[in-house]
């Protein structure tokens, strides 16, 4: 690889998703009505369940943890992306680029081990519904959440700490709306084929090894419920699935092509990473809320209570 012009830089440019002053201002009313919708609903989610006794179960303690991580993922990207659809400068100091680059990694790391142990939820709610309450106990809830915390944090680390040793170049423009591992690489004097050879196995061992967690479990359930005998039966099995499968393709397609994608900056990519990183933390409540009859009747119930009070 050749050498470039190396200079001490303390800053990148983000370039964003456009360069005109109109468009900018039409993008930052969208994304920004977008990052309410996902602030209120995921926080309307999380407060119903952990006030409706009825969804104090396995399931619904994954999707609390759904919710709330959803709030993190958004939160480590929008902001900044707002910030930059109002400036001109729209530059961002090379640390607090490493730094969102590894919360980015991070909780989308964390949000795939999650998917993967509420379909392995899903399984043995459908496969084995006698042994559910006691294969599927707090205690292993909680301890499959830590996991998922921890072995996400760990592979951001392991990608983040020899990305914090490159020496940047003079051409110091990152053509995307966030930072990303794969954004920064190109800008770098040094030899960066370890960083994203590295980057690239941890992607995926990480996201294919859940995926084929993800799908080994759907198997199962499949076999499960291509067995019952009721065709009502078989609805109702499916149905409880629908909502985290539809969850589980939204993250995984856009998240695919977003990390996997070999030119950095390309219209594909960021549209991608904006799904990804945006628009899904936004639909995930809306998913498990329209597709729920459980949610429904709890958002129900708590708004009858709360009217109740005010009357």
């Amino acid at each position: 690889m050749a050498m470039k012009n190396c200079s001490a830089v303390s800053e990148f440019m983000l370039v964003g998703l456009s360069t005109d002053p109109y468009t900018e201002a039409l993008l930052f009313v969208l994304f920004l009505l977008v990052y309410f919708l996902t602030l209120t609903g995921n926080s309307l989610m999380l407060l119903v369940l952990m006030a409706d006794s009825h969804l104090h179960t396995p399931m619904y303690f994954f999707l609390k943890q759904l919710s709330f991580l959803d709030l993190c993922h958004s939160s480590v990207t929008a902001p900044k992306m707002l910030e930059n659809l109002l400036s001109e400068s729209k530059t961002i100091f090379v640390e607090s680029c490493l730094a969102q680059a590894f919360f980015v990694f991070a909780t989308g790391g964390t949000e795939a081990c999650l998917l993967a142990a509420m379909a392995y939820d899903r399984y043995v709610a459908i496969s084995f519904p006698l042994l559910y309450g006691q294969v599927m106990s707090h205690q292993f809830c909680v301890r499959l959440v830590w996991i998922s915390w921890g072995l996400a944090f760990v592979d951001a680390l392991l990608n983040i700490l020899p990305a914090v040793n490159l020496d940047f170049c003079e051409d110091k423009t990152i053509p995307h709306f966030s930072c990303e591992l794969s954004s920064l690489f190109p800008l770098s004097c040094s030899d960066t084929s370890t960083n994203f050879t590295l980057l690239l196995c941890s992607s995926v061992f990480h996201f294919f090894g859940t995926l084929v967690m993800i799908v080994s479990s759907y198997t199962r359930i499949i076999s499960t419920i291509m067995s019952i005998s009721s065709s009502m039966g078989r609805s109702k099995a499916f149905s409880t699935c629908s909502s985290h499968l539809t969850t589980v393709i939204l993250f995984y397609v856009s998240g695919f092509i977003s990390y996997l994608s070999p030119t950095s900056g390309s219209p594909l990519e960021v549209i991608f990473s904006l799904q990804y990183s945006v628009v899904t933390p936004m639909l995930n409540p809306l998913i498990y809320s329209l597709q729920n009859k459980e949610v429904k009747a709890a958002v129900r119930r708590m708004f009858r209570k709360y009217f109740y009070r005010l009357l």
